[in-house]
């Protein structure tokens, strides 16, 4: 397979996969196609299973790569038992419209969530949503709706989310501070290893907010 046929395989499961990070994750070792006579990589099948394993332990149980290398090599010895039988994607849908590309009018996000007008103009004017370049709301916008809308039947309105979104956007520039190096630098390699540290800050500071929050809910029930 080239690596055309590799990205179409999977970017149905991985909408983000991109050249520069199945060039990054060769270089880092977790993956080895061979090389034609020109130089070009062919995959096997085997390899793709190998780059689903990476991107599913990345994206599911937002392990380093250092551990998700560790696990291959414990599978490949036989000292670790999950399998890694080629298994091809299906290429059902189109990539250019998987979910974190998907892009919404106010009315769209309102039908697609399944809640009432006011509470999206709501979530817009005191900035817990924030509109693209033409007036539109990414995918993510939907998961903030709807999570809002929960949170509504308990009567905790959009003007009471605005502390959130601040956390959050406090949380983004320190990972945006730890990923500067990479990011500065021009080279598809960087940009690919930006990405990845980037997620694996990212999801451990989310998981860091989730336990201070379970921490004084649990002193709040004592």
């Amino acid at each position: 397979m080239r690596i055309s046929d590799v990205l179409r395989a999977l970017r149905t499961e991985f909408p983000n996969v991109s050249h520069s990070k199945l060039r990054f994750l060769e270089e880092q070792g977790l993956i080895d196609p061979v090389r034609t006579a020109a130089g070009y990589r062919q995959y096997s099948p085997a390899d793709v299973e190998r780059l689903r394993f990476v991107l599913v332990e990345q994206r599911d149980h937002y392990l380093p790569l250092k551990v998700i290398k560790e696990r291959l090599a414990a599978l490949d010895a036989g000292t670790e038992t999950e399998s890694l039988v080629p298994r091809l994607a299906t290429t059902d849908g189109d990539p250019g419209t998987a979910s974190v590309r998907r892009r919404y009018t106010v009315d769209a996000l309102v039908s697609a969530a399944g809640v009432e007008r006011d509470l999206v103009d709501g979530l817009l004017e005191v900035g817990v949503l924030r509109q693209l370049p033409g007036g539109q709301l990414d995918a993510h916008a939907l998961d903030v709706v709807v999570l809002a809308a929960g949170l509504a039947e308990y009567g905790i309105e959009p003007r009471h989310l605005r502390s959130l979104r601040t956390a959050a956007d406090r949380h983004v520039s320190l990972v945006e501070q730890v990923v500067a190096p990479w990011r500065s630098q021009q080279t598809a390699s960087a940009r690919a290893h930006a990405g990845t540290v980037a997620g694996e800050v990212g999801e451990l500071c989310a998981r860091l907010h989730t336990a201070f929050v379970r921490q004084g809910i649990d002193d709040l029930t004592r």
